[in-house]
Formats: structure tokens, sequence, C-alpha cells
């Protein structure tokens, strides 16, 4: 069981829970187990817009050169945009200070290895046991073997040109509303889509340090789907803080998910002989709808644990090359190695431009089941108990009997909070409603603190 990192990296409040004497634990340890047996290795760093990133870069880049590696600092560059910047310049890893979708007061560190995927369990636990001192850098690098840092101002252009090499047309006559989240696709997630011949009109693009991810960008599709019906917009579409994710809108300012998404991408490559094993992968906390879509066009759908980590395991596994989650984290691997939000962005303009559909024709090839989240709160030591609980596990089972396979019941704990998230899934909303609240009234009974 990891202690530091989450799901994503190490998060918490800067310089409160993630401070500057912790980031140079994580940039010491972390350059150590990743370059191992390595003179000189060089580390990419990149960063989203929040106050906090100066004060953590700093104390990183220092951890890093004090473990005797380079670091190339790009500045404020998305999350995907690292993980390619670090493969094509053939660094030996890549580090994103960001806290995603997170309030400003987070912020984040999380790793890339030098083929730009997010560093699996083992090696997180094994950074985490350097930093508790269960082990030790048996040579501490002094002189010339301490590393240097520079600095890299191409990553934008570089990672803009990687985008717009993914689809062979351009993506003229197509007018889109964008809300950057006054994050870190602030800049080069208008300039690619203006660079292929959208007409681009743009909200929360403006960062100051504080309105990061402040009631804008994907967690806030409304103001997108505002603007959408205000410029009359073709499609609107939402980043996150790190623009690892993408939620869109259609011309009717109707939501347009990762599940969709995935519907809408994944029928035109399987139409195209680019869907591999004609499959798509998703998480438990998938609609539905989804599999049902695909099933429809002769695709199939597989399920991972909540995470775009344990999305991409399963598809490098398995050799799938599309899947995400219901929240827009869409992974396209046969072009980037993690959730890409602008390039998710251009693969949907993409099949709006060369099948000539609006997004909303598009998008109804999905049938969105109902689906109620509610959470229960219950101590920390207690999160899993619900799973031998034979009460709970009775209930549960005579709910989806209930339903008679038109519906499922979810529970899972937080990763990072004492809740248990109930999510029900069905066809009747108020039925489910009554459902949810009558599972986490059973759940925080059962293990009230």
């Amino acid at each position: 069981m990891r202690k530091y990192f989450g799901t994503d990296g190490v998060r918490g409040v800067a310089n409160s829970e993630l401070t500057p004497e912790f980031a140079f634990k994580l940039g010491k340890f972390g350059a150590h187990v990743l370059t191992k047996d390595k003179k000189k290795a060089k580390i990419i760093i990149g960063r989203d817009t929040r106050i906090s990133g100066d004060l953590l870069e700093h104390a990183l880049v220092s951890g890093i050169i004090s473990a005797g590696c380079d670091v190339l600092c790009v500045g404020v560059a998305p999350t995907p945009a690292i993980s390619y910047i670090t493969r094509e310049l053939k660094a030996d890893a890549g580090v994103v200070i960001s806290a995603s979708h997170n309030p400003v007061e987070f912020n984040g560190i999380k790793f890339f290895n030098g083929n730009g995927f997010k560093l699996p369990d083992a090696v997180e636990l094994e950074i985490e046991k350097y930093i508790d001192g269960e082990l030790e850098i048996d040579h501490i690098p002094t002189g010339d073997e301490l590393g240097r840092c520079d600095y890299f101002t191409g990553a934008e252009k570089m990672y803009q040109d990687f985008v717009m090499s993914t689809i062979e047309g351009d993506l003229k006559g197509i007018k889109v509303a964008v809300d950057a989240a006054n994050g870190a696709a602030h800049s080069v997630g208008i300039k690619t889509l203006e660079a292929l011949g959208a007409e681009v009109t743009a909200i929360h693009h403006e960062p100051n340090g504080l309105n990061i991810n402040a009631d804008c960008g994907s967690t806030h599709p409304e103001h997108v789907a505002k603007l959408v019906q205000k410029v009359e917009a073709q499609v609107g579409l939402a980043y996150d803080g790190d623009a690892d994710r993408l939620i869109a809108v259609d011309e009717k300012g109707q939501l347009v998910d990762g599940d969709k998404i995935m519907a809408i991408c994944g029928i035109h490559l399987s139409k195209h002989n680019k869907l591999n094993h004609k499959m798509v992968v998703s998480t438990v906390m998938s609609n539905l709808g989804l599999g049902l879509a695909l099933e429809a066009h002769g695709l199939s759908t597989t399920q991972t644990k909540v995470g775009d980590r344990y999305v991409l395991e399963e598809m490098r596994d398995k050799g799938y090359s599309l899947g995400g989650e219901q929240s827009g984290h869409v992974i396209f691997l046969d072009y980037n190695t993690t959730g890409d939000g602008l390039l998710t962005a251009v693969q949907l303009l993409n099949v709006m431009k060369e099948t000539g559909k609006s997004l909303s024709e598009l998008a109804s090839v999905m049938t969105v089941y109902p689906q109620v989240l509610k959470n229960a709160k219950v101590p920390t030591e207690k999160k899993m108990a619900y799973l031998t609980d034979s009460t709970i596990q009775g209930r549960i089972q005579s709910l989806e009997e209930k339903m008679a396979g038109k519906g499922r019941v979810l529970i899972r704990p937080s990763g990072t909070e004492p809740l248990v998230r109930v999510m029900l899934e069905g066809e009747n909303q108020s039925e489910l409603d009554g459902y949810a609240t009558e599972l986490v009234d059973l759940i925080e009974k059962t293990f009230k603190a």
C-alpha cells in the first residue's frame, strides 16, 4: 500500500501538506530510482499555472540536481505535453507539477518514465522507501557529479506540431468555443486549434496564478455551454487545469463526456480499421450506455478500476489503442501515453469534419442511463469494511436483482477522503435516488465513527 502516492502522483495543499522540503525529497529520491546506473541523466520538468508552482519547482529541481541528474525546465505545459517531450528529447524521466482539476491551494507532483508512461506501483513504493529511510543512497554526488538546470522555450511549439500531426486534414469551417480553465492549455490549447483552421472563441484563458480551475474548465462545463449558445459555435471544449482531460458540449449546449467521446471516436476509428481488437477500455464508472453503443456497432468494451493509469495498464497489456474515463481522460495510445485533452479535442473535431455530422448527431449513438452518486462518510480505517459485511452485500445483491439486469450498484472507497462512494445506475432516476440514499444510510450506520 502506497503511503504518499495516490492514483495520480503525490497531491496536497501546497506549503502545508505538500511542502518544499518534501518536494526536494521527491526530486532527489525519484531521480535516483528512475536513473540508477546512468551518469548525468536528464529529467524534464513542466508545471501548470498555479502560484505554488514556483515554490515546488525550485525545491524539486534542487533535489534532482543533488542526485546528480540534469534538469530541463520547460515552464507551463500540459501534462500530456511533458509525456511527449520526455520521449521526443530522449530524457530519462519527466515530472509534472500540477494538481489537475483541484483548487489553487492544492498542488501535486507526478512522474513519467523515459517512455512517457506513469510509474507502476512498485516503482512509487521504492521511492517511498527512500523517503522514509527504509532504503539509503549509497553514494552522494559532489563536485562535477552534481547536475545542472537549464531552460527550454520550445515546448509549446513542439507539442503543438505533434498534436497537429495526428490528423491528415484541417479543421477549417468548424466554429469552436473553448474554456481553458486558466490552466496549462491557456495558450497551446487555443493556438493549436487556430493553426488547424478552426474559428476559436475562448474564455478563462488568462491565468494569474490564482484563478486556475476557479469556477471554470472541465468541472464547470456550463460556462462553455453558454458560450456555445452565445457565439453559435458548433462545439464547446473544456479542459482541466493540466489539460489531460476534456469535456465537450454539442451545438445545443448538451454535455458530451468522456464516455460519449470514446463511443464517437471508437466507432469512427473502427470504420477506418484503426481500433485495435475492436475494443475500448473504460472504467467501472463508465455508463452502461457506452457498452451498449459499442456493441451495436460490433465493438466491445472492457472495464478497469477507477484511474486512467489502470486503463493504460490494460491497454498496454492487451494491445488496445483507445481507452479512458467518463471524466474526460481519453488515451489514444497510437499517439500519446497518457490522457490528453488537446489531442482528444483534435480527434473529436476531426470526426466532425470527416463525417460532416454535428456533434449532437454523433453523440446520439449512445443513450445515457441515469446514474446517482452519493458519498457515505466512514472512518478511514473502515473504508474497505463494506466488502465483508453480509448485511450490506446482501442489500446490494437484492437491489441488483430488482433491476433485473438493467442496472447495477457500484461501491468503492475514496482514495483521498474518509468516504465510500455509492453509485447506482439504471432506468428510473427517482428509484435510483431512493436506493442510493438507503445504501448510504446503511453504510454510515454500520460503520459510524
